[in-house]
C-alpha cells in the first residue's frame, strides 16, 4: 500500500492526513468517511523526503499574533 496525503478544510480551519490506501481515490473516502462534514482540497503521494523537511503545521501548533494566524 502506498501513503497518500490529504488536505481537508472544515470551515476556516485546514487539516492534512496522511493515509495508507491502494490508491488516491480510496484515500479521499477514507478520509471522507472519517470526517463527513469536511471539504477535500487535495489527494496526493506523500513525498517523505519533502514532507520530513517540510512539516505540515497544525493550527494548535502555530503561535497566534496579534494580527491573526
Amino acid at each position: 500500500m502506498t501513503e497518500y496525503v490529504v488536505g481537508l478544510r472544515h470551515g476556516k480551519r485546514s487539516e492534512v492526513l496522511t493515509i495508507e490506501a491502494e490508491d488516491a481515490l480510496i484515500a479521499a473516502l477514507k478520509a471522507k468517511h472519517n470526517h463527513p462534514e469536511a471539504l477535500i482540497s487535495y489527494v496526493r503521494k506523500s513525498n517523505r523526503r519533502g514532507d520530513r523537511r517540510n512539516p505540515h503545521r497544525n493550527y494548535a501548533q502555530r503561535p497566534m499574533s496579534a494580527n491573526g494566524p
